[in-house]
């Protein structure tokens, strides 16, 4: 394992990374758009983009057993090739089937190789990064991944507004060849796991000792699950929801400029993201896990000015502009937290587990998420005229939550120094 931090091996996969999720980013911002652009309906919105959450959901379980036995490189690379190969279709079939039925099938493609993807990328840092650098590393990851998430909105609104869907999908297969050819060159340690038995007996053993983990010798990571799983239910998922409903459809803007302005939002969302993700990098060493859950109330604590504006102005340029900041900073806040949570989880997991343990995080995790999306589109169909109602009830119940994480990670902190003072007694 490299001592230092920029290796050869992992500045390739910093590379990898920029070009792939600025693709992932873009088109995965440009189809559901469309979607919307072409219905009108936040209910179908949210029933497709939900739908879109269930192969990521099933396929991540899938992508951490097979990142623990498998070269990281090449699963990188062959998903990489299979978006591009995605895209193609989808560019191919646009016009001559059912295009719901098409922008459905081709976003559950999409977040399902992004499910099976992610937990090799998170499984990799800790074969080409010291201990040390876990911090660091996965702030680097998470700032690519935001900055991506910035970037790639932003020139996918104006490319979408001004020339249609066509040239956001050429630019996104571009950038998927790109990152395929770009990790062919990096080399993870590997080590051949073992097998007793055919595949399906040696995932469902995988997946029970990972589980067995969660559950009995940590858990604390089961505990932050759940937590997670109550955010992306009630927070993460109402502003995936509300942010271009509110947007094109609410404000009562003009159907391009509303187009750009959601490409701009979005974009903010990536910057918080950006400087969440820098802010981790800087203050590493200052950020404890016993005060994550002041991160969380942050978040929910910024969901409020939402819902007041909307009540109080009339103005669509007022209520995007208090929009746009309280996603900014809920990003900031919730990037802090997600960097410390995966910092967390990869120092107290053992290597050969890491790569199942992330993914059976991701998947219960992302259950929430399609709940979520399908719950607001339909609350928020059914209170038109009274959006704001919807944006308190998410506050009010995410500050809940927030206060409850607060809890569970004080204690643990407690916990965890009366075993350093026992053991040093020992001595």
């Amino acid at each position: 394992m490299n001592q230092k931090l920029f290796s050869k091996d992992f500045t390739l996969v910093v590379i990898g990374q920029i070009i792939s999720l600025f693709g992932n980013a873009t088109i995965r911002f440009a189809l559901p758009l469309y979607l919307l652009n072409l219905t009108g309906s936040s209910a179908l919105y949210g029933t497709v983009t939900a739908c879109a959450f269930i192969p990521a959901i099933l396929l991540s379980p899938i992508g951490g057993i097979v990142a623990d036995r498998v070269n990281k490189r090449n699963i990188m690379v062959i998903l990489d090739f299979f978006t591009a190969a995605v895209i193609i279709t989808f560019s191919l079939l646009m016009n001559g089937t059912n295009l719901i039925l098409l922008l459905t099938i081709t976003l559950m493609l999409l977040y399902g190789i992004a499910g099976a993807y992610q937990p090799s990328v998170q499984a990799s840092i800790p074969a080409l990064i010291h201990q040390d650098h876990f911090m660091a590393a996965n702030s680097i990851i998470n700032t690519i991944s935001s900055f991506s998430s910035l970037t790639g909105p932003v020139l996918g609104g104006v490319l979408y507004s001004a020339y249609g869907l066509t040239p956001v999908l050429r630019v996104c297969t571009v950038c998927f060849i790109m990152s395929a050819v770009m990790e062919l060159f990096i080399q993870i340690p590997f080590r051949r796991q073992t097998s007793d038995g055919g595949i399906l007996k040696t995932a469902r053993t995988d997946f029970a000792d990972s589980i067995c983990f969660i559950r009995k010798e940590k858990p604390v990571i089961g505990k932050a699950v759940l937590v997670i799983c109550g955010i992306n239910l009630f927070l993460a998922a109402m502003i995936t929801v509300a942010l271009p409903y509110l947007i094109t459809e609410v404000l009562n803007l003009e159907a391009s400029q509303a187009n750009r302005l959601y490409g701009f939002a979005e974009g903010a969302l990536a910057a918080g993201g950006l400087a969440g993700g820098i802010g981790a990098g800087i203050f590493a060493d200052k950020l404890s896990i016993h005060k994550s859950g002041n991160l969380v109330i942050a978040c929910a604590a910024c969901v409020f000015p939402m819902s007041v504006s909307l009540v109080l102005f009339s103005s669509a340029i007022i209520n995007y502009v208090v929009i746009t900041i309280c996603c900014f900073v809920i990003m900031v806040f919730s990037t802090l937290f997600t960097v410390q949570m995966i910092s967390f989880m990869q120092t107290e997991t053992p290597q050969k587990l890491i790569g199942k343990v992330i993914a059976v995080i991701l998947t219960v995790s992302m259950c929430a998420q399609p709940l979520g999306n399908t719950f607001y589109g339909i609350l928020f169909e059914i209170c038109r005229g009274c959006e704001y109602a919807v944006v308190l009830f998410s506050g009010v119940v995410s500050l809940m939550i927030a206060i409850n994480t607060r809890n569970i990670f004080k204690s643990f902190s407690a916990e965890e120094n009366e075993t350093h003072v026992q053991a040093g007694k020992l001595f």
